[in-house]
């Protein structure tokens, strides 16, 4: 019998593993039960939070810069970099985590880090530039980013607008003629898991406003700043998929960089070279925290089980908390999932052990597919 080559391709556990942790532990189960067995590990992401650390795992070199958080104060920001491709997450720069718990800025957080992160893979010579939205604290349709490659927001005045979405509601004229030049020479991926528009009632406030702290009252002034924010700039541009991820920042990109849009997990396959990892192996493993129906509609384990699919290799997948039948798993291209909630019922222990668990789920797979 063939020698079983099994490739671990799964996201984080949010709050409980990094996807490399993940990796670590589901080799450690599989070779308590088949100590032989080659595993290869490709930790993803699909452009969210974590989409650096995944490109590092894959060998590229991390990279720090001090940039302006959401709040206005200074924050280290990781970037990868891999010869003249770099990978910028804004959640690093303008990512809730930067947010004292309970603390939010809804109407003010900005994306200014963001654009100081891609200014600093800029200088550091960049020409690609894979740039994964998601996580983010704000919700000024990437007016900070811009700003912070030298554009222009001013007031009937002549000033410049207050920080964040509330602040474009004063918006009288956008003057782009400041942007970087470097900008027109490069190619600018936006990796995003959402298609979402801008604004209107599938937009950025109304679908993510609130778990960035805001009101119901907070939500209408943003959708309003922001459809006023795209009248100035381009209307059109504001109904493209993409112009509503991250709070908008996919609109700035798209509008004002020359950025394409492309679903993140295909973006961070291509770039972490899981196509010759995919053909080397005859048994994958994917996964992430939850299993549910946002997992099907472009997040990690999707993605890699539709190339895994179309090249004819089996997946099965690990998961905190399953809440998808079998049949949904089965059109996904995932023959079967392992939940560490069927080890362990309590959600608080389950992310507490959740190490050891996988590990034990990891042992199933083995006696289940490689024994």
């Amino acid at each position: 019998m063939e020698t079983a080559r099994v490739l671990v391709a799964a996201d984080k556990f949010k709050g409980s593993l990094t996807a490399v942790q993940v990796a670590e532990r589901v080799t450690a189960g599989l070779r308590r039960v088949v100590p032989g067995v080659r595993v290869e590990t490709l930790p993803v992401a699909d452009g969210g939070d974590g989409t650096v650390a995944a490109a590092v795992a894959a060998g590229f070199e991390r990279r720090e810069a001090r940039v302006t958080g959401p709040l206005g104060d200074p924050v280290t920001a990781a970037y990868a970099l891999r010869g003249s491709t770099a990978v910028v997450e804004m959640a690093e720069a303008s990512g809730l985590q930067h947010l004292p718990d309970g603390v939010f800025a809804p109407l003010t957080a900005t994306t200014y880090g963001s654009g100081e992160l891609l200014r600093a893979a800029l200088e550091a010579g960049a020409t690609t530039i894979v740039f994964g939205v998601g996580g983010s604290a704000t919700t000024d349709g990437g007016a900070g980013m811009l700003a912070a490659l030298g554009a222009r927001f001013l007031d009937a005045d002549g000033k410049p607008v207050g920080p964040g979405g509330g602040g474009l509601a004063e918006l009288a004229e956008a003057d782009l003629s400041g942007l970087d030049p470097r900008l027109k020479d490069i190619d600018l991926i936006l990796a995003s898991d959402v298609d979402n528009p801008l604004t209107g009632p599938k937009g950025a406030p109304e679908v993510y406003g609130r778990q960035k702290g805001a009101s119901e009252e907070d939500i209408a002034v943003l959708d309003a700043a922001l459809d006023h924010y795209a009248s100035v700039l381009g209307p059109e541009t504001a109904a493209l998929p993409g112009a509503g991820a991250a709070g908008g920042i996919g609109y700035g990109a798209l509008v004002a960089l020359g950025a394409r849009f492309r679903p993140g997990i295909e973006v961070m396959l291509d770039v972490l070279g899981f196509a010759p990892a995919l053909a080397r192996a005859t048994l994958v493993i994917t996964g992430e925290g939850s299993l549910d129906e946002q997992t099907l509609h472009g997040k990690a384990p999707a993605g890699v089980a539709a190339a895994a699919r179309e090249a004819g290799i089996e997946v099965v997948a690990v998961c905190g908390r399953l809440a998808l039948s079998q049949k949904a798993l089965s059109g996904a291209g995932i023959a079967r999932a392992y939940a560490l909630a069927e080890l362990e019922p309590d959600p608080a222990v389950s992310m507490a052990q959740a190490g050891p668990l996988l590990e034990r789920a990891a042992e199933s797979i083995a006696r289940d597919f490689l024994s």
